[in-house]
């Protein structure tokens, strides 16, 4: 220490304390106006980079994806309604006709045996009695629905109860007329009632089965539509 007040040893090397805005440290601190460096980042040369934490533009996506245009569904195109085709097509039968839904195959069903059985039961109940009308009436109603059904689908493409309703039976590929093996096969089922005593039981088992195939089928085709190779019953 001099008497002067200067001490030597204060500032070594002949080293003055640093100016205003000089880094005690040696290391230069950024100008009035000048921007920090962001955390972790280095500027480059005449380039200024963005600090830490920088937000981005009004209406630019943070995660670098396009916003979507007023009006436009933000998710994507959305899936079909209820009851449409996720693949843009509608069940339609041969032809681009529409299948017959099951409740009014079951309501020509019924008028086609009204026309038939009834009918022919009276007439047989007449002429036959007791043991021997139990035995042969079964057997003969039987027939003569199978025969009713396949002369009418192999001629008129149709039944007396089906064109009443508005429907159709078209063989595979969409031919307006079953051949006679088609629609013997079709109507198979009816011939169970020959069988005696079991007859009548196993027949409307097979109606039941018809009924619960043709609900699940897309196309409206019971298991008997399918064993005479793919007919179906059609409105129009």
């Amino acid at each position: 220490m001099t008497s002067g007040g200067y001490d030597p040893n204060q500032y070594p090397q002949g080293g003055q304390p640093g100016g205003y805005g000089q880094d005690p440290y040696g290391q230069q601190q950024p100008g009035y106006g000048q921007q920090q460096p962001g955390y972790g980042q280095q500027p480059g040369y005449g380039q200024q980079q963005p600090g830490y934490g920088q937000q981005p533009a009004y209406g630019q996506d943070p995660y670098g994806q396009q916003q979507p245009a007023y009006g436009q569904d933000p998710y994507g195109q959305q899936p079909g309604g209820y009851g449409q085709d996720p693949y843009g097509q509608q069940q339609q039968g041969y032809g681009g006709v529409q299948p017959a839904d099951l409740g009014v195959r079951i309501g020509a069903r019924v008028i086609d045996n009204l026309i038939v059985s009834l009918p022919l039961a009276i007439v047989l109940a007449l002429v036959f009695s007791g043991n021997t009308y139990q035995i042969i009436s079964g057997a003969i109603v039987s027939l003569a629905v199978y025969g009713y059904f396949i002369a009418m689908e192999v001629t008129q493409g149709t039944s007396l109860g089906k064109k009443m309703l508005g429907l159709r039976v078209v063989a595979p590929g969409g031919a307006p007329n079953l051949t006679p093996e088609q629609s013997a096969k079709r109507n198979v089922f009816q011939i169970v009632g020959l069988i005696p005593c079991v007859g009548g039981l196993i027949s409307l088992g097979l109606a039941i089965y018809i009924m619960i195939t043709i609900s699940q089928d897309p196309n409206k085709q019971g298991w008997h539509d399918k064993f005479a190779g793919g007919t179906q019953v059609v409105k129009g």
